[in-house]
C-alpha cells in the first residue's frame, strides 16, 4: 500500500466518526487522540523511539485487549490520565483531550480498523510522513475549516529549498499551525546530515531539543502540531517545539530572536475588540499580518533571514502599512517578492505573496537597495482537486532565485516579459512605498463569475473597516495619553 492509500483508509474512517455524531469539523481532532497512541505504539516496536513514551496501561495493547464498554471506559480513563502525565510533552499533546464517542461499538470498530492497516508500509516513508497525510487531506477538505492552518506543502518545500536552513541555526515559526515549516526545515537537515548521524551527540541533540521553536494560539491545533513534531523526531524543550500562546502578546514579547523565521501568519484583524497587546511593536495596527511583521523584523537576528507568506494588503495598504513597510525595508534587504496563484488557501478569493528578507539590524536604514519580484499569478492554472498544485510549479522560480539562501546569488530574469524583474528603491519610494507590483497581463483576468463569494468579499470588507477603526483607537489613546501629560 501507498502512503496516499493509507491515508484515504484513515480518512474513510470518519464516516464511523459521523455515524457517532461528531461533527466534520472535529473529524481530525477526535481520530488523532487515537491514531497517535497506535503511531507511538508502532515506533516503540520498530525502533524508531528508543523506549515508550506513553506508560504502561495507556498504551496501544492495553486498547485491543477490550471490547465494548469496557473499551470506551479504559480509552476516556487513558485520556485522562495522559493529560496528567509526569511527562510534560505527553501532557502536553493530551491538555483537556476527551473523546466525543459515545457508542462501544464505534470505538471498537476504530481500533480494529487502525489494527488491519498495513503499517509496514507506512514506515517505509514515516509515520509523520503519513500523519502528514492525514493533516494535508483534512486541509483540503474545505468543510472541515482546517486550512487556515495548513500552508500548502509543495510552497513549504519550495521556501526551504531556497532558504536552505542548516544544523545549529535555531529556526522559528510565530504562527506555527501544525508546524509545517519547522518539521520541513528538520527533513531538510537531516537530508544533508544523514539523518544527524554526520553530527557529534551534542549537535545531534542541539537539533532536537533546542534548534525549533514554534508558538500557537490555539490549543487544538497545537495538539496537532506536537504529535506531529513528535513523529518526526523532533522534541523540543519540557514544551514541546510548539509552546501555547500568542505571538502578538506578552507570550510573543519573550520569545528569543532565530537566526531563521518561517511563517504564514494567520489572515484579518484581530477579533474580540483589540489589537496586539504588546507595546515593542514600532507602529500600533489591528492588522495581524503587520503585526506579525513587525514581530519577524525584531526577533530576527541580525544576519538572519527570513521568508513570510503574506496577503496582498500588505504591499499596498497605506498609512501604517507604508511605515511598516519602510520600517522594514530600512533593517532589512528585502531582497525577493513571489507573487503567489490565487485559491491555494483556503479562502479562494485571497491573493498572497511570499516575502524574503535579511534582517542588517535594529538600527539599519536604508538596507533594500532593490526589490526582485516573481509573478507566478498572472496567467496561472486555476488549482483546486482537479488540478493540484505541486513542487514542479516552483521549479522555474527556484532556478531564477539562484543557489545564494540570501538572495545575494545570480537571478535569471530582468526583461519586461519575464516573470522575474528587478525594481529600485527609488522606483518603490515614487509609489509610496507600495509592493503591490505587476507588469505581466493575465490573458485569463478574472471576471465577475470568478469573483468571490459575496460573504468572502463582506467579510474581506468587515476585517479591513476593524483594521481602521482600531488604527484609529490607537491614535485616539496616543492624544489622550499626551493630554494627560
Amino acid at each position: 500500500m501507498s502512503n496516499n492509500d493509507i491515508v484515504q483508509k484513515l480518512w474513510n474512517l470518519c464516516d464511523v466518526l459521523r455515524d457517532d455524531g461528531i461533527n466534520y469539523s472535529d473529524y481530525v481532532a477526535e481520530l488523532v487522540l487515537l491514531l497517535f497512541i497506535k503511531m507511538e505504539y508502532e515506533n516503540a516496536q520498530s525502533g524508531v523511539l528508543s523506549k515508550h513514551k506513553l506508560p504502561e496501561g495507556s498504551r496501544w495493547t492495553d486498547l485491543t485487549d477490550k471490547s465494548g464498554l469496557n473499551l470506551l471506559n479504559h480509552y476516556r480513563a487513558t485520556l485522562l490520565s495522559l493529560s496528567q502525565s509526569t511527562d510534560p510533552l505527553i501532557a502536553a499533546i493530551y491538555a483537556d483531550a476527551q473523546t466525543s464517542l459515545k457508542e462501544p461499538r464505534h470505538l471498537e470498530q476504530l481500533v480494529k480498523s487502525l489494527d488491519g492497516i498495513d503499517w509496514f508500509s507506512a514506515k517505509r516513508d514515516g509515520l509523520g510522513d503519513l500523519y502528514e497525510g492525514l493533516l494535508q487531506k483534512n486541509a483540503s477538505e474545505t468543510k472541515s475549516g482546517a486550512g487556515q492552518y495548513f500552508t500548502p506543502r509543495p510552497l513549504i518545500d519550495s521556501i526551504i529549498h531556497l532558504i536552505k536552513p542548516q544544523h545549529a541555526e535555531t529556526i522559528q515559526d510565530p504562527a506555527a499551525g501544525t508546524a509545517g515549516f519547522l518539521i520541513a526545515a528538520d527533513a531538510y537537515i537531516k537530508s544533508h546530515t544523514d539523518n544527524l548521524y554526520n553530527l557529534n551527540a551534542k549537535q545531534q541533540a542541539f537539533q532536537r531539543n533546542k534548534a525549533f521553536l514554534g508558538m500557537e494560539l490555539v490549543s487544538s491545533t497545537r495538539r496537532l502540531a506536537l504529535m506531529n513534531c513528535m513523529l518526526h523526531g523532533m522534541e523540543g524543550d519540557d514544551e514541546g517545539v510548539v509552546h501555547i500562546g500568542n505571538t502578538l502578546g506578552n507570550a510573543g514579547a519573550a520569545l528569543p530572536k532565530a537566526d531563521i523565521i518561517l511563517s504564514n501568519p494567520p489572515f484579518g484583524t484581530a477579533k474580540g475588540g483589540g489589537g496586539p497587546t504588546r507595546d515593542d511593536l514600532t507602529y500600533a495596527t489591528g492588522n495581524k499580518q503587520l503585526a506579525f511583521l513587525q514581530h519577524i523584523v525584531r526577533h530576527l537576528k541580525d544576519g538572519g533571514r527570513a521568508a513570510v507568506v503574506l496577503p496582498d494588503n500588505v504591499l499596498f495598504e497605506g498609512g501604517v502599512g507604508a511605515d511598516i513597510r519602510r520600517d522594514l525595508m530600512n533593517k532589512c534587504n528585502l531582497h525577493t517578492i513571489l507573487r503567489l496563484p490565487t485559491g491555494i488557501f483556503y479562502a479562494q478569493g485571497v491573493k498572497t505573496n511570499v516575502l524574503f528578507f535579511n534582517k542588517v539590524s535594529q538600527a539599519a536604514t536604508d538596507s533594500t537597495k532593490q526589490v526582485w519580484v516573481y509573478d507566478l499569478r498572472a496567467n496561472a492554472p486555476k488549482f483546486g482537486k482537479r488540478t493540484p498544485l505541486t513542487r514542479e510549479y516552483f521549479r522555474e522560480f527556484e532556478t531564477a532565485y539562484g543557489e545564494a539562501p540570501d538572495g545575494s546569488g545570480a537571478r535569471l530574469g530582468g526583461g519586461e516579459s519575464d516573470r522575474f524583474r528587478c525594481f529600485s528603491r527609488e522606483f518603490i519610494k515614487g509609489r509610496d512605498d507600495s509592493l503591490d507590483i505587476a507588469w505581466l497581463k493575465d490573458a485569463d483576468a478574472e471576471d465577475a463569475a470568478d469573483l468571490p463569494e459575496p460573504a468572502v468579499l463582506a467579510q474581506a470588507a468587515v476585517e479591513e473597516l476593524n483594521g481602521a477603526l482600531l488604527e484609529l483607537q490607537a491614535i485616539l489613546d496616543v492624544l489622550d495619553d499626551e493630554v494627560l501629560a
